[in-house]
């Protein structure tokens, strides 16, 4: 059967083996049947350079390597500085941040899904900034361990910004999905990011629409596959 396999927010780190078992365990039983793997963003945890000797992303690279199908990567906003290194390693194909599939007749668009959170104005500001090519380039001139420690202390202002914030305020905003939408001319959207799996039915261009939001990996997988008959959203456990 052909079917095209989506999975987002795995957050892969070493303090949690049971999802990197569940992610292998994924890859060599569920994605093996696929035509391709799309892995819309944050699938580590953190990412501080290519050059980082993790032995976990060696083990990852590995394993995605291995797969008899495509495998396609798009950033997200843990793992933003994934480089063409660790793709080529990993047999990765890094797509831009917005992409759209012709899926067995279907135009769908595929993306991680954070700048549709426009509502949240501080993190919109703070990904402008981290996204700028030169000071991307400063930190990974940075050694290592600096880097390390720049990245942990990132992630707990990121955590307890978070704590502060309203539900509402780090969902998508409606306006901004129907646009993105528009702007592609499609009726079906992909994306993670804000850890809410569902499927949302609207309209766009005046006809039906779907947004399909990928749930993350926290104690159990969550995928959606596409195949020529339907869009569906899929949970299972490790």
């Amino acid at each position: 059967m052909s079917r095209t396999l989506f999975i987002a927010d795995l957050h892969l780190c070493q303090e949690e083996p049971a999802i990197t078992a569940g992610f292998l365990h994924f890859l060599q039983r569920e994605a093996q049947s696929a035509d391709a793997l799309y892995i819309l963003g944050d699938l580590f945890e953190a990412w501080i350079g290519d050059d980082d000797p993790n032995p976990l992303h060696q083990q990852i690279a590995e394993a995605l390597r291995a797969l008899p199908l495509p495998v396609f990567f798009i950033h997200g906003n843990r793992d933003f500085l994934l480089g063409q290194r660790y793709a080529r390693v990993s047999g990765m194909t890094l797509l831009p941040e917005e992409q759209v599939l012709h899926l067995y007749g279907r135009p769908v668009l595929i993306m991680h899904g954070d700048t549709l959170c426009t509502d949240d104005e501080g993190y919109q500001r703070f990904r402008r900034k981290v996204h700028q090519r030169w000071l991307q380039k400063l930190f990974l001139a940075l050694p290592l361990r600096l880097r390390q420690r720049i990245a942990l202390r990132m992630r707990d202002g990121s955590k307890n910004a978070n704590g502060q914030k309203s539900m509402a305020i780090m969902d998508v905003n409606a306006q901004a999905v129907s646009e993105a939408m528009q702007r592609h001319q499609v009726q079906w959207l992909i994306h993670g990011h804000t850890h809410r799996p569902a499927v949302h039915r609207l309209t766009v261009n005046g006809q039906p629409a779907e947004r399909l939001v990928l749930g993350a990996w926290h104690s159990a997988g969550s995928m959606i596959e596409v195949t020529p008959q339907a869009i569906n959203l899929i949970h299972f456990p490790f």
